[in-house]
């Protein structure tokens, strides 16, 4: 080879080698233009940020050079707007979207009102119907994410596929006869048969969901953690929530707590995500924390209920697994994360006599990282960082409002509703957009909704109960 020859293939040589350094990567969504809060471990935000999406995971987050780095099938330049993980609600009933507002005032209302009405009216499609409105209102709040405890899930799991949501689905197990069990082993059965059929689901966790420690058998509840550890999958159930469960559980095992009877039974571990915490003591927590559990922070529905407020704070303190919840729409009315994070907020504060307790970067981790945790799926989503799932949310923050924004945290807290939400992203797919559902037709399922209602009223109407 010539001198000549030789300096051509290096330079060859050398521009392949420089090349790449120059070719933007393909991506399928770039993000631009953001207040980016990572909610990671170090709580990076960045101002003017990008975050770049690749099928469905995060391939990229950061500051606004990343914009340069790739070329993407779809942008949204966002303009300042906050980008976050998506809000993971941790405890739900979704169904029960279509009796919301009943018998709100009434005492006792879960045994002498939603049991019974639930015995006439929970069908397939009742739990279709309801599921299908509490999907729509979830994702236009932002909620990517939810964890949900009733009948018949495998109808719940197939609305949930279809608008493109994530979701920890529990088939409720309860001792007395429910509109898809006659007994406990009858809904262990039917949970059996739904973890079976989504356990490879890519968006869907099914779980066992034992309704209360009062309201099953310790024979039951032991076959339940039996069968959780067997096929490696949560347990959902509501837990130290009423003085009637304390009572009923002090009954049966001598004095002892809820909780501390669960971990004597061999029932409180990694799987369980335990709803309401709000009756125990530092050896509870103690017992929690060991335990490795999670908790679900319900608190619009605790302080409606009038049953008290969690020790959420202490908890999350001391390093437990815990998140945000709303529970049902019954009890909390709403399904919106966003319009929890004022209240859990400022009750904390009232209940520690307190100002500073409970700042709102602790809440947003509760409704973000802390609320993964609880699900144990920390791993996968709660934080925007390389190599997790893309489950991401655009906060409007031109809306009046959230002007001015001095503090994102402080803003979304403070000023922020479920109306603020622009853009929901779960899986790297757009779901909704500029407040459009994408993959599902908002106005037939509110229709829907809408048409149930008449047999709800004929129904409740029928029944002599004056609550409407």
């Amino acid at each position: 080879m010539t001198f000549r020859h030789s300096v051509v293939a290096l330079a060859l040589s050398a521009a392949s080698i420089a090349a790449p350094s120059y070719a933007k990567e393909a991506v399928d969504l770039l993000i631009n233009d953001a207040t980016i809060l990572t909610m990671n471990a170090d709580k990076s935000v960045y101002q003017h940020g990008s975050l770049a999406i690749k099928g469905n995971k995060i391939v990229a987050v950061g500051d606004r050079s990343l914009a340069e780095r790739y070329q993407a099938a779809q942008s949204l330049d966002v303009d300042g707007d906050i980008v976050m993980p998506g809000l993971i609600n941790t405890h739900t009933h979704v169904s029960m979207t279509v009796f919301r507002s009943l018998a709100d005032d009434v005492p006792d209302r879960l045994h002498r009102y939603i049991f019974p009405l639930e015995a006439k009216l929970v069908s397939r499609d009742m739990v279709r119907i309801g599921a299908n409105l509490g999907n729509v209102e979830m994702v236009k709040g932002g909620v990517t994410t939810y964890a949900d405890m009733y009948y018949f899930e495998d109808e719940v799991a197939k609305t949930v596929d279809k608008i493109g949501m994530r979701a920890v689905l529990g088939e409720s197990v309860i001792q007395f006869p429910v509109a898809d069990a006659k007994n406990a082993d009858e809904g262990i059965a039917y949970a059996e048969k739904f973890i079976q059929q989504y356990r490879h689901h890519p968006r869907i966790t099914p779980a066992f969901a034992p309704h209360a420690p009062y309201t099953n058998t310790t024979e039951t509840l032991q076959k339940v953690a039996k069968l959780s550890e067997q096929y490696n999958v949560p347990v959902l159930t509501h837990l130290a929530e009423s003085h009637r469960e304390q009572e009923k559980i002090a009954e049966r095992s001598g004095g002892k707590s809820p909780v501390q009877y669960m971990h004597d039974i061999g029932a409180l571990n990694k799987h369980l995500v335990g709803a309401h915490m709000i009756l125990v003591d530092d050896k509870d927590i103690e017992l929690v924390k060991q335990s490795d559990m999670g908790v679900a922070h319900n608190m619009s529905a605790n302080i409606k209920s009038a049953k008290g407020v969690s020790p959420a704070l202490k908890m999350y303190d001391q390093g437990v697994r815990i998140g945000l919840g709303t529970d049902g729409p019954m009890s909390g009315n709403g399904l919106s994360i966003i319009d929890e994070f004022n209240q859990v907020a400022k009750v904390h504060k009232l209940v520690n006599h307190d100002r500073a307790a409970m700042p709102p970067v602790k809440v947003i981790d509760m409704a973000t990282m802390g609320a993964a945790r609880a699900l144990h799926m920390e791993d996968k989503i709660g934080s925007l960082e390389v190599g997790k799932l893309a489950d991401v949310i655009v906060i409007d923050t031109k809306a009046p409002n959230m002007v001015p924004m001095y503090n994102p945290y402080s803003a979304l807290v403070y000023s922020a509703n479920a109306g603020n939400v622009r853009h929901t992203i779960v899986d790297g797919k757009i779901l909704m957009q500029d407040r459009q559902m994408l993959t599902v037709d908002e106005d037939a399922i509110r229709d829907e909704a809408i048409q149930f209602t008449d047999v709800v009223r004929k129904t409740v109407i029928d029944s002599g109960e004056e609550v409407l």
